[in-house]
């Protein structure tokens, strides 16, 4: 009995000392050796918490506050609103080519059948079908293509009622930080929308021909294979853009996409369907970005600007007698170029890089005159150009 006693005496010690949260101290005078061991597992500074979920689901949260709720489901209202109206004009473009096919996206440009899509979207085209989102599936003609815009317009014969075109923005008066709403088929997921925001603006990208696209809007709004040459919008529902590419090193979005914006396409629209093509103006040259290394690793007195790397013979720079470099610095693979004219301004607008310039001259007409203040040697000079049409490749 008194053996049966003292165990329920150690037991009742060891209740206590769990209920208390101090199992060390209760059992460090009984016994040493066994202290250690408990210790090691329960020590006075050990807490036990209640599981979050578990504690969350007894203590529930209070209601949030009414305008919140307003305000997200007026969030939610803009974006089901703006897909009910919008998503009609969007369809996919599926392509056979030579060497198999592909797919990609396009959007109603007017009430003639006219659909405004990328360029790389139906380059290699043999046979194009365009499927509107009702399930209507059409077969689509080019009407005419702009390498070095990468836009294009596709004719289709169709109802009346499909040829909703879409309201065009202004994408001169964009700013970082608004929403960006992109449109398409990505991966052939048909009327899919993302959104997100405009990451930047006047982002100059080299394609792989030599020349650049200007002006390009960056998004972070998901943007994948099969979304090219769909809508980029605003919270209204205007394009703003067409969608064209991604970087990535997976080939899928990482949240830097970019898109024309919709100003070109104002531009070079019309033109393919008048006449199927768009005359891109042309300087003839090309050139150096100017930064303070270049400037000190050369010499120069301009810290910023374009000095002038080569002028094609016969080109609208070398009729108005621009001068590209005259001699080379540095050897074994580092030779820089240097004694050009560098281009200082354009109309009267400073010219930093040759981003400044490209952006420049996307916005002018061939045929139309620019004036170029120059640095060369040590005069400043002003020296007019006609722009021509860029040579075709």
């Amino acid at each position: 009995m008194k053996t049966q006693f003292n165990i329920i005496m150690v037991l009742g010690v060891l209740i206590v000392a769990l209920l208390s949260g101090n199992l060390f101290v209760a059992l460090s005078g009984a016994n040493d050796g066994k202290a250690e061991l408990v210790s090691a597992v329960v020590s006075p500074s050990t807490t036990f918490t209640q599981p979050q979920g578990q504690l969350a689901s007894k203590v529930p949260p209070a209601p949030l506050a009414e305008d919140l709720v307003e305000l997200a489901a007026a969030e939610e209202e803009l974006l089901a609103n703006l897909y009910a109206r919008v998503s009609l004009s969007v369809v996919n473009i599926a392509v056979a080519t030579r060497g198999g096919g592909g797919a990609g996206s396009g959007f109603v440009f007017d009430t003639d059948g006219h659909i405004v899509t990328n360029n790389h979207v139906v380059e290699e085209a043999r046979d194009m079908l365009v499927r509107f989102a009702d399930g209507t599936v059409v077969e689509a003609e080019l009407v005419g293509a702009d390498v070095d815009s990468d836009l294009a317009v596709i004719r289709v014969d169709v109802a009346e009622n499909l040829l909703r075109p879409l309201e065009l923005g202004d994408s001169a008066a964009l700013r970082v930080g608004q929403r960006a709403i992109a449109l398409g088929n990505p991966f052939g997921l048909e009327q899919t929308m993302t959104t997100g925001i405009i990451s930047a603006l006047g982002r100059v990208v080299r394609q792989d021909n030599g020349f650049s696209l200007p002006e390009l809007i960056q998004t972070d709004a998901a943007i994948n294979p099969g979304n090219s040459g769909g809508p980029l919008l605003d919270s209204r529902g205007r394009v703003i853009g067409v969608n064209t590419f991604i970087f990535s090193n997976s080939g899928s979005s990482a949240g830097v996409g970019f898109a024309v914006p919709i100003n070109t396409v104002k531009r070079v629209a019309p033109a393919l369907i008048a006449t199927g093509r768009y005359a891109d103006p042309w300087l003839g040259i090309s050139g150096l970005s100017i930064t303070t290394q270049v400037a000190e690793a050369l010499g120069l007195s301009a810290q910023s600007g374009v000095l002038l790397q080569a002028v094609v013979p016969g080109g609208p720079a070398a009729k108005a007698g621009l001068r590209a470099n005259s001699r080379q610095l540095g050897s074994d693979g580092s030779a820089l170029s240097t004694g050009g004219d560098i281009i200082v301004a354009i109309d009267g607008q400073s010219v930093r890089d040759m981003d400044d310039l490209i952006i420049y001259l996307s916005g002018q007409a061939v045929g139309e005159t620019v004036v170029l203040d120059l640095i060369r040697g040590d005069a400043d000079q002003r020296v007019e150009v006609v722009l021509e049409e860029r040579p075709s490749r």
